[in-house]
């Protein structure tokens, strides 16, 4: 190993390859040519004194030492992005770049009008989304504002709740039609439900209004929030759903409601360095005043609907 320190382009292109499995994949991404990634890589081994990836029928593999150096190197990537971001616009104009980190749900139901209007408003600010559950996005700075449904924790943030979402059990109305409106709970092991394929995400919800959960009891299976609303909206089963969401589509219908429940609080953060920038600031309040117009458009439906019935 040399005394020199390698420079940011040489972890850059060894972490593309790590991602790609190979010089033309990396050199693709990142716009550079092959030769360029490959001379990277052996300034790399070079400096560090260590061989970084072997040839194998797939590909380059990286060896041991070189996966011991992608978390670093994935915080270098971060910490440039970052760097980028806040160098996109000055402090006090409504320009630059935004770096969004939302849930699948959110950001493919819900976040596209708001951030539509916000690009009405402000032309020149770029939007960058992040579908990710993460909880540590703001503080290892993958993103700047965060939309959760769990209370952050952390002290160097600033957070917001917007309020908070009921979940329900719903259906398609044309599976209502075929199987009938189940009248209890322990009806539904006659029905077909939508849920998680791995255990672990599972033990996550561990039962529902009193009714255990197993892998056996999902007619259709899918790890993905988007994967099980899609199934849900093409009548593939019974499944959990939004309560503000289920509004916006006639077809779904609420099944058992009351009993099969459950809410999540919706949170809008930051990291509390980026409140002096303006860009941040504007998307902050933008986010929080339509996330909350959200949830409370959905309480205030259900609460019509059930002092209708």
């Amino acid at each position: 190993m040399n005394n020199e320190q390698p420079g940011w382009e040489l972890y850059r292109s060894f972490l593309a390859v790590v991602r790609e499995g190979s010089l033309s994949g990396a050199a693709r991404q990142l716009g550079l040519t092959q030769p360029t990634v490959g001379r990277h890589v052996d300034a790399l081994e070079e400096a560090l004194g260590v061989g970084l990836f072997t040839r194998s029928q797939g590909g380059l593999a990286p060896t041991e030492a070189a996966l011991s150096l992608v978390p670093h190197a994935e915080a270098m990537s971060m910490a440039a992005e970052a760097l980028r971001r806040a160098a996109s616009g000055e402090a006090e104009e409504d320009r630059g770049t935004v770096r969004i980190t939302a849930s699948e749900m959110i950001g493919t139901e819900v976040l596209p009008s708001i951030l539509a209007a916000f690009c009405e408003k402000h032309p020149r600010i770029a939007i960058e989304l992040v579908l990710s559950n993460r909880t540590d996005d703001l503080i290892r700075r993958d993103a700047d504002i965060a939309i959760r449904m769990v209370r952050p924790t952390q002290t160097s943030l600033v957070a917001k709740k917007c309020g908070t979402i009921g979940l329900g059990l719903h259906a398609h109305k044309n599976l209502i039609q075929r199987f009938g409106m189940p009248q209890s709970v322990e009806d539904l092991t006659q029905y077909p439900i939508i849920g998680f394929d791995r255990e672990s995400s599972i033990r996550r919800l561990k039962d529902l209004g009193g009714f255990p959960l197993s892998r056996e009891l999902f007619a259709f299976r899918c790890d993905s929030d988007v994967g099980q609303f899609a199934a849900l909206r093409a009548g593939v089963g019974f499944g959990m759903c939004q309560y503000p969401l289920a509004l916006r589509y006639p077809d779904l219908v609420s099944v058992l409601p009351g009993a099969i429940d459950f809410e999540l609080d919706v949170w809008i953060a930051m990291h509390e360095d980026l409140k002096t920038s303006r860009r941040m600031r504007l998307m902050f309040d933008h986010l929080a005043e339509e996330m909350s117009a959200y949830v409370r458009h959905g309480a205030r439906e259900a609460a019509e609907k059930a002092a209708a019935k």
